[in-house]
């Protein structure tokens, strides 16, 4: 239980950072490109390699998997899924398996783009 509650406050620590990042990037940089959810995500991804990377090569077995599990899950979540997704591909490619990688990397993407289409299809359709 406790680990959820984690997760949980670390999501809103994420999503709220996330949220005043787009407000903030949307009035500096405008919204005719989506800047914000790019920054986010770059830095999300970057700051996803420092963590993991620190938990797995520095700081060895004296972090507690609830640290981690706030840090990753919660705040990391909370502020962009895309830090996972690319976790997970560096992880299939690290661990050798490329064609696994790039069908990972290729089927999240085509597949999200075209679930959000039928989405709105689907609403358009029946509203």
């Amino acid at each position: 239980m406790l680990q959820t509650v984690l997760v949980f406050l670390g999501g809103g620590i994420g999503a709220a950072t996330r949220h005043g990042i787009n407000l903030t990037v949307s009035r500096l940089l405008g919204t005719a490109f989506p800047w914000s959810t790019f920054i986010i995500n770059i830095s999300g991804s970057t700051l996803m390699g420092l963590i993991a990377g620190f938990f797995a090569f520095r700081a060895g077995a004296g972090w507690s998997q609830d640290l981690r599990l706030f840090l990753t899950t919660g705040i990391l979540g909370g502020y962009t899924t895309f830090s996972a997704y690319s976790l997970d591909a560096a992880l299939l490619f690290e661990s050798g398996r490329s064609f696994a990688a790039l069908a990972y990397i290729v089927l999240s993407v085509v597949l999200a783009i075209l679930g959000l289409f039928a989405g709105l299809w689907l609403i358009r359709a029946v509203s």
